[in-house]
Order: structure tokens, then C-alpha cells, then sequence
């Protein structure tokens, strides 16, 4: 199975930016829908982003629109969360999931219920 591992996260300034990366140790990921999804301290983990599997349709939440953007890299197994104009509200903890189901070309999916095979999560705080 695949064993996620998010990246990139760290301390920035509101407006600054970041780049998170998200990778497998076990199974290639590279057939997999990926999203990304954070929880804020107190909140429920909450949906960001998902690329699918062949990298042709990325989707974001309102809120980061214009200022996120979700990339893959399938030749590196690797997918990515580009963050731009952060701010404050963006703090949490982020992680990547993979669609539990392979080669899935429905409707991306936007619920934690659809994805599996977290990471440890990556800390961005956003301070102003």
C-alpha cells in the first residue's frame, strides 16, 4: 500500500509562500487522484485541493483560488501544493490523501470518506 509522506511546510509571513510535496515510500501513487485536505487546531480536517491521476484536471476549494495551485509530477511519484499570498487563516496542518480508488475518472471527489493512505502531515503557520 502506499505510505504518504507530506513535505515542505514551515513558519511565513502572511503574503509569503510555500511549497508542500507529497510523496510514497510504498505503492506508486502515480495511478491515484490526489488531494490535499488540512485541519486547523479544534476544526475538522477539510478539503483543498485534488489533482487526478493523469495531472490534466486540477480543482480547488474556493478559498485558496487564485492563490493555491496543485501540480503532480508522476515520473517523481510526487505531488504538490503551491501556496501563494498566504494567510493567517491558511495555519493548519496538511495533509495528502490518495482516492481509494485507482484510475478513478468520475468527479474528482472533495470528502475525506473518498481518500486513504494519509501522511504524518506537514505544519504551515501563516503569522502577520
Amino acid at each position: 500500500q502506499a505510505q504518504l509522506e507530506e513535505s515542505g511546510g514551515g513558519l511565513v509571513q502572511a503574503g509569503g509562500s510555500l511549497r508542500l510535496s507529497c510523496t510514497s515510500s510504498g505503492r506508486s501513487i502515480r495511478i491515484y487522484n490526489m488531494a490535499w485536505f488540512r485541519q486547523a487546531p479544534g476544526k475538522e480536517r477539510e478539503f483543498v485541493g485534488v489533482i487526478d491521476w493523469n495531472g490534466d484536471i486540477p480543482y480547488l476549494r474556493d478559498s485558496v483560488k487564485g492563490r493555491f495551485t496543485i501540480s503532480r509530477d508522476n515520473a517523481k511519484d510526487t505531488v504538490y501544493l503551491q501556496m501563494n499570498s498566504l494567510k493567517v487563516e491558511d495555519t493548519a496542518t496538511y495533509y495528502c490523501g490518495a482516492d481509494r480508488e485507482p484510475l478513478y475518472t468520475g468527479r474528482l471527489h472533495d470528502s475525506i470518506r473518498d481518500y486513504e493512505y494519509w501522511g504524518q502531515g506537514t505544519q504551515v503557520t501563516v503569522f502577520s
